[in-house]
């Protein structure tokens, strides 16, 4: 993540959000020496929703907790035994 003041980044707003796009990586936008917001690709954004999304729901975080304690445990499966899983469940 880089820091530009808000100056800069009025200077070379183009550049700035080419950058963003095409490097995934975050502009903070600071004024008077302040960071006052931050610039990101609208794909991470999105993922950042979707994350605070799944971690709002309780049941879902217990799946996942659930779903590390059988890792840790062991229960892992190859991708041959996943593969074969899915196709018993095609029609």
């Amino acid at each position: 993540m880089s820091t530009q003041s808000l100056a800069a980044v009025k200077a070379h707003f183009s550049q700035v959000i080419d950058e963003v796009y095409g490097t995934h990586e975050r502009v903070t936008v600071t004024k008077n020496g302040s960071p006052v917001a931050v610039i990101l690709a609208v794909d991470d954004y999105e993922s950042l929703m979707e994350t605070l999304e799944i971690l709002s729901d309780p049941s879902a975080v217990a799946q996942i907790r659930q779903a590390e304690s059988q890792m840790d445990d062991g229960e892992v499966y190859d991708e041959a035994q996943v593969r074969a899983t899915l196709a018993a469940r095609r029609p």
